[in-house]
């Protein structure tokens, strides 16, 4: 039975839960998935609604809550800042009383992560991080559940980020200190990461300036688009500066000869990774985004029920 006194838990970065809640979440996410497989109704969220909050584009992120709630009996219902009165200039503080009163749970996809923040100081209900500048926590979720389904526990292994270190990268080296696995980070000189972020992840943690010298033995190799939503005005720029930080075929025959690819999507091919890659038998990509679906049910029903 679900734990109804429990108290209200946010998802907001990637150690906001510990290892233990984490191997859960993996064991249930399992579980919810082959229900799903199987056509297996199963609605623990009857009469629960969830909101969905977007100042960035999405594709995956959305389809992925909106269809997850749906699959569990909720509803979910879809707020762009551009049609409310958030964007029109409504605090953050304010919207979150609001809203947190006519629902029950929330998922932001935004800018800064002090906005998230800002809202969950000020929310009664759980909410859930669905991308920010600074952390992409529920991608990482699905990313070590398909690393899990197709090769294992993932403690003891090697991740090698190639390119940006942006919110992906920055998840993973929370990942990796609370999972107990390394992370090597390669990225072009100018574009490292922040040296807070880094001493966080302690001796999980190594930087690489060759590309094939951070993927060489690993156990997955997993890169994302060289321009990120809000650095558009960079594009060219940015093409010149990673030119060498594309995942190729040789890449991945330097890597561990079961090593896997991930991205997060959307992917440019030709840019951070080859067709070759993305399209081969190395490549996870298409179970890693389905996986969103499956991770995202398995924390509502956490955020919402607790253990079950």
């Amino acid at each position: 039975m679900p734990n109804t006194n429990k108290p209200l838990r946010h998802f907001l970065q990637f150690s906001d839960l510990s290892r233990d809640e984490l191997d859960y979440l993996f064991e249930r996410t399992r579980w919810i998935k082959q229900q799903f497989k199987s056509y297996q109704k199963y609605w623990p969220l009857v009469d629960r609604t969830l909101v969905m909050i977007f100042e960035k584009a999405s594709t995956r992120t959305r389809l992925s809550f909106e269809a997850g709630m749906h699959q569990l009996g909720g509803s979910a219902i879809y707020l762009n800042t551009r049609d409310s009165q958030l964007g029109r200039g409504e605090p953050v503080e304010d919207a979150a009383q609001v809203i947190s009163r006519m629902s029950d749970i929330v998922m932001i996809r935004t800018f800064e992560q002090a906005i998230i923040e800002r809202f969950a100081a000020n929310s009664r209900v759980p909410v859930i991080n669905g991308l920010t500048n600074e952390y992409h926590p529920c991608q990482i979720l699905a990313d070590i559940f398909t690393f899990v389904e197709h090769r294992g526990p993932i403690q003891g292994k090697t991740v090698a980020w190639i390119g940006d270190s942006n919110n992906m990268c920055n998840t993973w080296l929370q990942a990796a200190k609370l999972l107990d696995f390394k992370v090597r980070v390669s990225t072009p000189p100018g574009y490292e990461i922040e040296a807070a972020l880094a001493g966080e992840a302690g001796a999980h943690f190594q930087t690489f300036a060759d590309p094939m010298e951070a993927a060489r033995g690993a156990d997955l190799v997993t890169t994302d688009v060289w321009t990120s939503m809000g650095f558009e005005a960079e594009n060219e720029e940015r093409m010149r500066d990673f030119a060498d930080w594309q995942v190729d075929a040789d890449m991945m025959k330097v890597a561990a000869p079961n090593a896997v690819f991930m991205h997060c999507l959307p992917a440019h091919r030709g840019e951070e990774v080859s067709a070759e890659v993305i399209d081969g038998p190395q490549s996870v990509v298409w179970d890693e985004a389905e996986n969103r679906l499956h991770v995202q049910k398995a924390l509502m029903e956490f955020l919402l029920l607790g253990r079950i």
